[in-house]
């Protein structure tokens, strides 16, 4: 593809940036002001969507304004969220930033104490400013989002696998007993564990476990599987699997929470397995549960070479739903592993269409992997076998699909599987490849793009290098692209450590 003029300068600026050093802040953050992405998806709907964000007359101007590398890391899978002039993001090593916007310098850090993967949550309560996240050892962490200083830590799950990964959602209920909470979805490192040879698999069931915002204590645990695993022979048992993977999907409005899940690690399979869960707000009681695919067991020793005979196909719900309004109707949308797009009702979680997004919906997952986004009228899902797609909301016809393909030397890392972001009208989309891709909402035609792969002097006196985009996607706040690079997974991409931001 020929590049703009503005690409190839924005290639030569990466290239011939000196470095600097970036210094502690010398002023207070601003929490308040235009440039704002909450959580993970952008709000509880979970749209990453920005309708005054970036637009396709910015591409031409549109620049690196500074690289921060984070020491200790190769994959940064932390995606970042932006409040006034801060950027917050934590990161595998453990560390949580609090960034300048504008400039990078540091506010603060705080170290958890295992690897942080989710996207922050944050909350205004009277006079204080609340900022939440998760560890991979299933303890949540309330900070002063101004000073950094830790306010509570509450460990959500005691079973010895249970990891968070996808990001707590925030809410404030005014008429109800413990007035702000924090939804935590729960997922676990099961799937791995089972490859011990003397590790009697599986046990753990997938949870949103609901937290007092201001305290930290637990309110409620929902299980996703609702009874508890028993045995099932010689160092089995069953039930387990449907983690909770990513930020659970609010409708404030019915005061009803949405969950999707994962596989099942042993049988026999719950229904509730790769499925999208409907639940109650206030009490977390189960409402309904749609399953995409059925006994869909697998762990890691399905690649082994002794492997069990029934195996996969792995097609979980790897990203969360999208709750979406067209007309009068607010209804569900969410994208499989199978390469399955589905709507389903908010009241009961009936299936409202479906659109096959690849031939094959059949074999292995890792069709629609980190998720898609929505601007209201379509949605975009990046694919694992390459390229990006859109489906109109209101039926779900595909409306175009345009293909991408990495370049020559890097014929190995094909697909589209990071989360989306939509700005005005632009579909925002990283590759395997470390390719930045802006595309037209209007037609799927690449505007602009951005190759991350290559050295940067970090901004904060530190190394950097870009690699992979996976499971931490562009984020769009005002006129600010934020984009982190580096992502090994499961593909064996190329390492990273950097978090770009561009402005024009």
């Amino acid at each position: 593809m020929k590049l703009s003029t503005a690409c190839i300068w924005l290639a030569l600026h990466f290239v011939i940036a000196g470095p600097a050093v970036a210094a502690s802040c010398d002023k207070a953050p601003t929490l308040a002001g235009s440039s704002q992405w909450l959580g993970w998806g952008n709000g509880p709907a979970n749209s990453r969507y920005n309708s005054d964000g970036l637009n396709s007359k910015d591409l031409a101007s549109l620049h690196l304004h500074w690289a921060f590398a984070f020491p200790g890391v190769s994959s940064v899978v932390g995606n970042p969220v932006v409040h006034g002039d801060v950027v917050y993001i934590g990161v595998d090593s453990g560390e949580v930033y609090a960034l300048d916007l504008e400039s990078a310098c540091v506010y603060w850090t705080y170290k958890a104490q295992a690897g942080v993967r989710t996207a922050p949550a944050m909350a205004t309560i009277g006079d204080k400013h609340l900022l939440y996240f998760g560890d991979r050892n299933a303890n949540t962490y309330a900070l002063d989002a101004v000073t950094g200083k830790q306010l509570w830590q509450s460990k959500v799950d005691t079973h010895p696998a249970a990891i968070l990964t996808g990001s707590p959602q925030f809410v404030a209920l005014p008429d109800a007993p413990h007035p702000f909470r924090l939804l935590v979805p729960v997922s676990s490192s099961e799937e791995g564990l089972a490859a011990v040879p003397t590790y009697r698999c599986c046990s753990f069931r997938g949870s949103i476990v609901s937290l007092d915002a201001l305290s930290g204590k637990k309110l409620w645990q929902s299980y996703t599987i609702q009874t508890a695993a028993q045995p099932t022979g010689t160092n089995t048992q069953g039930p387990s699997g449907a983690a909770s993977w990513s930020a659970p999907t609010i409708d404030l409005a019915g005061k009803r929470i949405f969950v999707t899940t994962g596989d099942a690690y042993s049988a026999p399979a719950d229904i509730a397995t790769d499925a999208v869960l409907g639940m109650d707000l206030l009490d977390g009681h189960l409402l309904w549960i749609n399953q995409g695919t059925s006994d869909d067991i697998w762990t890691v020793t399905c690649l082994a070479p002794n492997a069990p005979s029934h195996c996969g196909p792995d097609q979980d719900y790897g990203s969360p739903a999208m709750l979406v309004t067209s007309g009068a109707t607010e209804y569900l949308v969410a994208g499989q592993k199978s390469g399955w797009i589905r709507a389903f009702s908010l009241a009961g979680g009936s299936q409202l269409w479906r659109t096959a997004v690849v031939e094959n919906t059949s074999e292995f997952g890792g069709k629609v992997v980190w998720g898609g986004a929505n601007d209201g009228q379509n949605a975009y899902f990046g694919l694992g076998s390459g390229g990006v797609v859109a489906l109109r909301l209101s039926d779900g016809k595909k409306l175009w699909f345009s293909n991408m393909l990495p370049s020559n030397s890097k014929v190995t890392l094909k697909g589209q599987d990071g989360p989306l972001t939509v700005s005005n009208d632009l579909v925002l989309s990283g590759g395997w490849d470390g390719v930045l891709r802006a595309l037209a909402t209007s037609n799927g035609k690449v505007l602009w793009q951005l190759d991350t792969v290559k050295e940067f002097s970090g901004v904060n006196g530190v190394a950097g290098k870009g690699g992979s985009l996976g499971a931490a996607g562009p984020v769009v706040a005002g006129k600010h692209l934020l984009v982190p690079s580096g992502y090994v997974g499961v593909k064996n991409g190329m390492q990273g450590n950097v978090l770009l931001m561009l402005a024009p």
